[in-house]
């Protein structure tokens, strides 16, 4: 009776139940996103792995059915949707770059004209940052917010800047030409001392004469020497590669070859590790924030493909890379005071000449001749002339003031459409004007086209190719609305995850939201959302 009378005045009067303290939210969020990763790399994998992906799976969150909505599947769009947790039509960055229309040239995503990058070393100088990305990302709001230390690292200026977004502590990438390390003064304005330390005493090229050996015994499922395969000047097809440069010593040929494999990927995890360590990140009173981009296996992937022994080997490097890694935040920053969120930019596409092998429709498509179609369709129209002048991976561009006059002259405008769609490999041509406002469309292809579509940006006519086929002179490439290029894993470990295999559906947008209820802070103008399953 007694217990009975306690519980009903702890009911009539709610205030006075004692309430426990929220959890503290982790000391250091960790952002990792591998590029070019098929979520189907973890069910034909894992069975490899021994490490970091491994603790993922058996300790983390993970989310079976994550796919990308959206067509334009590319590195710039995917980083940038998985910082923000917003689509391209929201985050306005939906290609790797994009014909401008008021320049009148191709503009980079990251490319910003009003600053000059500062190098580590001697290297071309250029100008970087997010300045066209539309809404802040996860670690501009914890640096605003939270006041927390960012470090972005990658070895392409478009990852790490898209996961870095407008600020942070160390922000650096190699240079295109691969000689020299870069940041951007909106990041700082001066080398940054400890990535300075850590590049002095860690040159690539003491990586110089070593050799990619399988880190997986026993048997694959693919040949060696696949069909359609492009490796890189100075490599066969098969492993083993050597790393010995066009004249046995560190020149571009070598350069080209580390970026492609295990060891670039080994080297930014120790170069994650040890800013970490030189930066105290996850030693402050709120949480820090670690970005990294694994760049390699999309170099890979693009040269030899899905099915290929290399991809399946680097993966198992990776697997272990990213296991020392989460060892050195163990050790650093304290095992279960930090959390990790993983998944990928894109997918990718089979090679198409497997595809052709074995009797399934696939190819490649000359983008030249899809500009020349059109130019020949407008003929009876507009005369001889380059009325369509650009190609940007699905978007067809015209020329000032072209696409105005055809949208008058609906005859044209269909001629220049039923050009492109007759091409082979062409699934379906949509016209800007029918994508701006379908983003809730029940077609699914037409939705992905608009959740790609940004106004001033994106181009006058969006193709969208048929599965195996790709704009694309060797090896291959993703940038698709298909399942190999949509669908990528999804993992969560650390504070605050709970561990599981999750199905419900999933969006790469929903990783920055997802760590963002971890940490107790909130995102705006996102459209992905918090996964309920992971916490």
């Amino acid at each position: 009776m007694r217990t009975i009378l306690i519980a009903a005045a702890l009911a009539a009067h709610p205030a006075t139940v004692p309430q426990a303290p929220p959890p503290a939210p982790p000391k250091l969020a960790v952002i990792l996103v591998v590029d070019q990763m098929r979520a189907d790399y973890v069910d034909r994998f894992k069975g490899g792995w021994t490490g970091g992906l491994k603790r993922m799976i058996d300790e983390g969150a993970w989310f079976t059915n994550t796919a990308y909505p959206y067509l334009t599947t590319v590195t710039c769009a995917g980083h940038a949707t998985i910082s923000t947790g917003s689509f391209p039509r929201t985050h306005g960055i939906f290609q790797n770059a994009w014909w401008d229309r008021d320049a009148q040239k191709q503009m980079y995503c990251n490319e910003d004209p009003r600053v000059t990058d500062v190098p580590y070393s001697p290297s071309p100088r250029s100008g970087n940052s997010a300045y066209r990305l539309q809404v802040p990302t996860f670690t501009d709001v914890m640096r605003t917010e939270r006041k927390a230390r960012v470090v972005s690292l990658a070895l392409k200026d478009r990852s790490a800047v898209m996961l870095a977004g407008h600020g942070g502590v160390a922000v650096t990438w190699l240079s295109n030409t691969m000689n020299g390390w870069i940041t951007s003064p909106v990041y700082s304005e001066t080398p940054v001392p400890a990535v300075k330390a850590f590049l002095d005493a860690n040159p690539i090229t003491a990586d110089f004469g070593k050799t990619w050996n399988r880190g997986l015994p026993g048997t694959f499922p693919w040949p060696d020497d696949a069909v359609g395969e492009a490796p890189p000047q100075g490599w066969t097809n098969s492993v083993p590669h050597v790393l010995s440069g066009a004249a046995d010593k560190p020149d571009a040929t070598f350069f080209a070859e580390w970026e492609r494999s295990p060891f670039a990927d080994a080297y930014i995890g120790r170069f994650a590790a040890a800013l970490v360590k030189s930066l105290e990140l996850g030693k402050h009173e709120g949480t820090d924030v670690l970005a990294i981009s694994f760049s390699t296996p999309d170099m890979v992937g693009h040269a030899f493909g899905p099915r290929s022994q290399e991809i399946q080997d680097l993966y198992t490097h990776l697997d272990a890379t990213i296991g020392t890694l989460f060892d050195a935040l163990d050790a650093h920053v304290g095992k279960g005071q930090w959390v990790a969120a993983l998944s990928a930019d894109h997918g990718v596409t089979t090679i198409p000449d497997q595809l052709v092998a074995e009797g399934k429709d696939g190819g490649r498509i000359a983008g030249g001749t899809l500009i020349d179609a059109v130019n020949q369709a407008l003929l009876p129209t507009l005369g001889q002339g380059r009325h369509a002048i650009a190609l940007s991976t699905n978007d067809l561009y015209f020329a000032p003031g072209v696409y105005d006059t055809l949208r008058r002259t609906p005859a044209a405008i269909s001629a220049a459409v039923a050009a492109l769609a007759a091409r082979p490999g062409i699934q379906r041509v949509f016209r800007s004007e029918e994508v701006r406002d379908a983003a809730d469309a029940k077609d699914p292809l037409l939705r992905a086209a608009a959740l790609s579509y940004f106004p001033g940006r994106s181009g006058d006519l969006i193709i969208a190719t048929r599965p195996g086929w790709m704009i694309s002179a060797a090896g291959t490439t993703h940038g698709s609305a298909t399942p190999d290029d949509q669908r990528v894993p999804l993992l969560f470990l650390g504070r605050g995850v709970k561990p599981g295999r999750c199905e419900e559906p999933a969006t790469p947008a929903d990783l920055a939201p997802t760590l963002a209820a971890l940490v107790g802070v909130k995102l705006l103008k996102t459209d992905g959302h918090p996964l309920a399953c992971a916490r």
